[in-house]
């Protein structure tokens, strides 16, 4: 069973990557409430941290122990499947449907070919944006899919053609709306899940106009070594690293003259420093190192993924000048509005009542929705009933990722973006806030405010100095922003 004294030891061995969203999400609040297993004193201090984080322990204990159950079974399964192949394979040879080798007279499908192709590989800092998608999509092929799955991939597809990391100029557009068609085409017509085939041709057609790019492998063993930055239980990996390194240089995928040359030596020696040094629990970039090396591999695949953490508490101020936060992305109006917040940003909008507050929320609920993730919008101020379905079918926000909720639940993991409308019907204080932002470090908080015939409510000071963005509907149909990203900000409601 895993607990407080061994998880650290215990996820040395779980492959995170696989896991479900949930568990992921478990594992960063872990993190982040522990200072990545430095100190466990919040954990004790406070009743509903140590609710939630025991409740991750059994989850990820259940998951773990019924992942290696079904490893187990998969095994004997093979075992009776290989059993069963060596038989038909001697019947067949008999009845002279194979040949006496053993090899079958029919040719072997694409599937059972070599990956090895012949087109000369070019080597790039970066796969293009479209040639990630399109081999995404063929990776789909033969695979059993569930719908939020293919919702997601639906998602990040529109996204980058939204934020014009996709163009219409694009080489690819053929295969990219190809690609966006038959996902929703799949997805409308589908039930829980489905297993994707894409038929020879397309899938031919497609691998070949993705292939013929591959990254620097000097660029792959980089990022390798940021994303080890800060985090505890990296000893092993980093050593690990080291290895691939020297077996990149011995034959010779990475050699004098490349143009990483230089920060890949470094990274080789920092590892090497930390793996020798028994007393050293994390591996430490320097805050210049990191910042040169995010300059120089920004954007690239995987990085955006998951950003290192700088754990200086000092920097030079040429650094932090050119240090590159993560943001959300806003745009069109929502971004003259608000500006663009980090991921985890937190909001108010207040004012009187009938000015319009909640068909603002609505529809910025939606466009979230569609572009930036899973939204709960918590209607308390006019329960699950016909004002809600008007606003929300005026505005045309019913989407997907977009649920509605009279009350507000205990678990609030499988959102992205939390709306509260109104803290002063849920009788929030600006302390139940500031515990609920806490108990969720990577949500995004919308809270709306009644005021009164003044222009005022309780706890008001408070309130504005705890959030990132601030919006008044100061009349009817009118929201002026005055918050940390673009004061003074303004749009129609109506």
């Amino acid at each position: 069973m895993i607990n407080h004294n061994n998880y650290y030891d215990k996820v040395k061995s779980i492959d995170f990557y696989n896991l479900p969203e949930a568990l992921k999400r478990g594992n960063d609040y872990v993190n982040k409430a522990t200072s990545n297993g430095a100190s466990w004193e919040a954990y004790h201090s406070s009743d509903a941290i140590k609710k939630v984080i025991d409740m991750y322990f059994t989850k990820l204990s259940e998951f773990t122990a019924n992942n290696h159950k079904a490893n187990i079974k998969q095994h004997k399964e093979e075992h009776r499947h290989q059993s069963n192949k060596e038989i038909m394979k001697d019947a067949m040879i008999k009845q002279g449907i194979t040949n006496p080798g053993g090899s079958p007279k029919k040719k072997s499908t694409r599937k059972n070919q070599p990956d090895e192709t012949d087109v000369d590989e070019k080597l790039v800092e970066r796969i293009p944006e479209e040639v990630r998608f399109i081999r995404r999509f063929l990776n789909l092929n033969g695979k059993t899919k569930t719908k939020d799955d293919i919702l997601r991939f639906i998602n990040a597809l529109q996204k980058a053609i939204l934020e014009k990391r996709i163009r219409k100029t694009s080489a690819y557009v053929k295969e990219i709306k190809h690609i966006q068609e038959s996902l929703i085409k799949t997805f409308n017509s589908m039930r829980a899940k489905i297993k994707l085939e894409i038929t020879d041709k397309t899938y031919n057609e497609f691998k070949e106009a993705a292939a013929g790019e591959k990254v620097y492998p000097s660029v792959q063993l980089i990022k390798k070594y940021i994303n080890m930055n800060g985090k505890p239980g990296m000893r092993e990996k980093a050593a690990n690293l080291i290895m691939q390194m020297e077996s990149a240089a011995k034959r010779r995928k990475v050699r004098k003259g490349d143009a990483y040359e230089t920060p890949l030596q470094k990274a080789y020696n920092n590892l090497k420093v930390f793996v020798a040094n028994k007393k050293q629990k994390e591996l430490q970039i320097e805050a210049s190192e990191l910042n040169g090396l995010n300059g120089l591999l920004n954007g690239l695949d995987g990085i955006e993924e998951e950003r290192p953490v700088i754990k200086s508490t000092v920097m030079n101020s040429m650094d932090f000048a050119n240090l590159e936060f993560d943001t959300l992305g806003l745009q069109g109006k929502w971004l003259e509005l608000i500006g663009d917040p980090s991921r985890n940003f937190t909001a108010m909008v207040f004012g009187k009542p009938k000015m319009g507050k909640s068909y603002l929320c609505i529809d910025f609920a939606g466009y979230l929705a569609r572009n930036h993730g899973k939204v709960l919008y918590v209607a308390k101020e006019e329960g699950l009933d016909m004002t809600l379905q008007k606003k929300l079918n005026e505005k045309h926000v019913a989407h997907p990722d977009l649920f509605v909720a009279s009350i507000l639940p205990e678990n609030l993991s499988q959102y992205d973006f939390i709306f509260i409308d109104s803290v002063n019907k849920l009788g929030l204080s600006p302390e139940d806030l500031s515990r609920l932002k806490a108990l969720n470090p990577t949500k995004s908080f919308i809270f709306i405010f009644q005021t009164t015939k003044g222009g005022i409510f309780r706890g008001a000071n408070t309130f504005q100095h705890d959030v990132d963005v601030v919006i008044e509907v100061p009349e009817q149909g009118k929201a002026v922003q005055m918050g940390r990203f673009n004061q003074g900000g303004e749009i129609a409601i109506f």
